[in-house]
């Protein structure tokens, strides 16, 4: 089997605003979750889910170990939830997986190549996606989706869902016509227009008292 972040994790019996209290001693509230089995209410060691997360990231695949248990779950990360202001991590949902069951995620895109429309015509990149809705098996997920973007040679080509390439196995389940990314041209700034004042106004202005 192969080697997986691992995660050490309690049964929390602290719900509600009470949280918070939990959260000031270093710990994150989160739940697990997944098909056919009941929430179950968890509080992680906030440092070291907060290495986790950027090492990982979303939807990779980890050990959970939640005590009590005799072997470890295999699960993703399924929502982050964190303070608007500080960012500070708030709140975690972990979806238990079976390798033999496809799950459906959203994936980040990573764009790669630069657009000559943007290099020789001075045009601007639009990403329009950040993400794709995916559908694989646990295993064959990605962690990222890769778009080419040294395609836009010009301003009148546009990547679309459908230009994406995924793995075997990998189902696109983002609506083929949307726009991925295009470049938009320079914008021309018009100078205002000054009205010419009348002749009789003109020889007014000219004279002197």
């Amino acid at each position: 089997m192969e080697k997986r972040e691992e995660l050490r994790a309690k049964v929390r019996d602290i719900l509600g605003k009470k949280v918070r209290f939990l959260r000031r001693q270093g710990l994150t509230p989160a739940n697990l979750y997944g098909r056919g089995m009941d929430s179950t209410p968890l509080q992680v060691e906030t440092p070291i889910l907060e290495r986790l997360i950027a090492r990982v990231g979303r939807n990779a695949l980890i050990a959970l170990r939640v005590d009590g248990d005799k072997k470890p779950r295999l699960a993703m990360i399924r929502d982050i939830q964190r303070h608007p202001l500080s960012g500070k991590l708030l709140h975690v949902d972990f979806f238990q997986v079976e390798v033999t069951q496809k799950v459906r995620a959203e994936v980040p895109l990573a764009f790669i190549g630069e657009p000559p429309a943007v290099k020789t015509l001075r045009g601007t990149l639009i990403r329009n996606l950040t993400s794709l809705q995916l559908e694989a098996l646990p295993t064959d997920l990605p962690r990222s989706v890769e778009v080419d973007l040294s395609v836009l040679a010009d301003f009148d080509q546009v990547v679309h869902v459908r230009d994406v390439t995924v793995a075997d196995g990998v189902e696109i389940l983002t609506d083929p016509d949307q726009v991925v990314a295009h470049v938009e041209p320079p914008r021309v700034e018009i100078a205002p227009e000054v009205e010419e004042a009348p002749a009789e106004e003109k020889k007014e202005e000219g004279e002197t008292e």
